[in-house]
Order: structure tokens, then sequence, then C-alpha cells
């Protein structure tokens, strides 16, 4: 959105079902840092630096204790982000809700001499970088708590070969990933940043329909991931399309500036930034890999 001469960015998101998690584990730091980060890292995907974040309690009753740690997390991502808290609202509205629910819009800004990035420039050629996701993050909820519960796991034991609860796991903050694809996003060769958040893979497609994302370097897959599908019965199909499998956001590059945005990424937080593909001929997404195939997003 043009302000004048000026360019601005808006989001907004809730952390979803997450917070069912985080009241039977009783723990709330991550999800007030989820509030954050799903929105910066939504405004990082079109190349804007977050400014300010307002955020929203709806909740049945106050729970002075429980805000006080939503606020901790709050305080960490958005430090975390470099943004401001402008303002928020808390509603006691026991007759619309009958627990919790969490939510925020994030505004970014565009600095001198940069223009949103929005894909348009991607082609055939470009590079895939991929940057490691710190777990699930905050989507495909709704999904985990059906394993949980039809599988009998109890949240507050560790899965096998795991140190800490599987509940902990799972609630473990999303990566914020604004002030690295910042370092970026104004350089040359930079075509196109994906969030890879509700949709997985498929949030590639987006960037630019009429091109294949050919993703033949994924990495090897976090172990909470296999356990996920294992425990689910969920079929990698399903999985790619859910979850971000272990990568949380893609940079897309020309061939000639993979190595200069490598590096810069590792300077500015992201040294385990790899590469995981190209762009080719074709349309939607594939894991050659794995045999998986996407159309499109939906």
């Amino acid at each position: 959105m043009r302000i004048g001469r000026e360019s601005i960015a808006a989001t907004t998101d809730t952390v979803g079902t997450k917070v069912l998690l985080a009241e039977q584990m009783d723990r709330w730091e991550e999800v007030g840092e989820d509030l954050v980060a799903i929105n910066v890292n939504d405004l990082a995907a079109v190349g804007a630096r977050p400014a300010g974040l307002l955020d929203t309690i709806v909740c049945a009753r106050p729970e002075p204790a429980r805000f006080r740690a939503i606020g901790r997390g709050l305080e960490r991502g958005l430090a975390s982000a470099r943004c401001s808290l402008l303002g928020g609202e808390t509603a006691v509205v026991p007759d619309l809700v009958h627990d919790i629910d969490l939510g925020a819009t994030a505004i970014g800004f565009f600095p001198p001499g940069r223009s949103p990035v929005t894909g348009a420039r991607i082609g055939v050629g470009d590079r895939l970088i991929g940057l490691p996701s710190t777990g699930v993050h905050s989507n495909g909820y709704t999904l985990l708590r059906r394993i949980l519960e039809e599988a009998r796991v109890d949240p507050k034991r560790p899965r096998p070969g795991a140190r800490v609860p599987v509940g902990v796991e799972l609630l473990r903050a999303t990566r914020i990933y604004s002030e690295t694809v910042d370092a970026v996003a104004g350089q040359a060769g930079v075509h196109g940043l994906a969030h890879l958040s509700g949709g997985g893979v498929r949030n590639l497609v987006r960037l630019r329909p009429g091109v294949r994302f050919e993703l033949d370097g994924w990495p090897p897959v976090p172990p909470l991931f296999d356990w996920i599908g294992s425990t689910g019965g969920i079929a990698p199909t399903e999985m790619y399309q859910t979850f971000n499998m272990g990568i949380g956001f893609v940079v897309v590059v020309a061939a000639s500036a993979t190595r200069a945005a490598l590096r810069r990424l590792a300077r500015h937080g992201a040294p385990d930034a790899v590469e995981i593909g190209r762009v080719t001929a074709g349309r939607g997404v594939s894991l050659p890999g794995l045999g998986l195939t996407y159309a499109g997003y939906s």
C-alpha cells in the first residue's frame, strides 16, 4: 500500500489452536513470542521491515499470571524482530469464547530505495535458499492435537529418542526471520521471498505461478516431523503441504547471486541457510527425491 511517496505493508494473524496446547502444558511465553513471529515473518515475505505491532487477547476470564507470561514472550519476540509494541487490546468476553485466542497486526515499511519483493522477477535457473525452522512453528495444530489424542500421547512425556516432553517440542516458538531476511531483501539478484507457514511447500506457488520450484536439495527432515508422520499415519504428501518440514523461509535468488546471498545470510543470523533447489520450466512445486508434486496452493 502506498501512502504518498512511501510504501507500507501490513499483516494480521492469530496463533490458532496452538493456544490449546499451551493451555494443556500451562506454558504461555512461546505463544506470546509466536504472536510477533507469525506476523513479522509475513512482512519479511515481501521485503518489508517491521516497525510496529498491535496485539489482541480475547479471553473468557482474566488470568494475570498467564498474561504476564504472554507478555514476556511478546517482549522477547519484539526484541528479536527489532519491532515496537504500538498498543493492543485485552477483551474479557465469556459470552463469546470459552478460553483464549491470541492475535496481532504488524505494520512494516520499505527502506529508501527498496521496492516490494513480489516474485515477478523469478525465472528459470534461479536458486532456492532455505532457512531452517525451529520446529512446527504455528501451523497444523488442529491435526497435531488430533494425533496426540488418537494415539493417546501424553504431551508431558518425551517421545522416543527425545529428552524433553513432546508438548515442549511442539510449543517451541516460531523462528523470527525478519532481521535476517531484511539483510538480503534489497540486494541485487534477490527475486522472491516465501514464509512457509500454513500450506507448507505450496506457499512457493504464490510467488510466481508460471514456473516450477524443484526442491531437489531438501535437507534431512528433523526427527520431530518423522515422529508426527509415523505416529499419525500421515502420508508425505500431506506432511509437506501442512508443515514446514524443517525449512521455515525460502529466499529465491539469481544463480549468480547465490554465494553472496548465503554469505550475507550467515552474517545476519542464518549460518544454517542452505541451498535447497532451483526454478525450472513448468508449474507447481516438486520434491523429486520423494516423488511429490503439487500443482498449486489449493
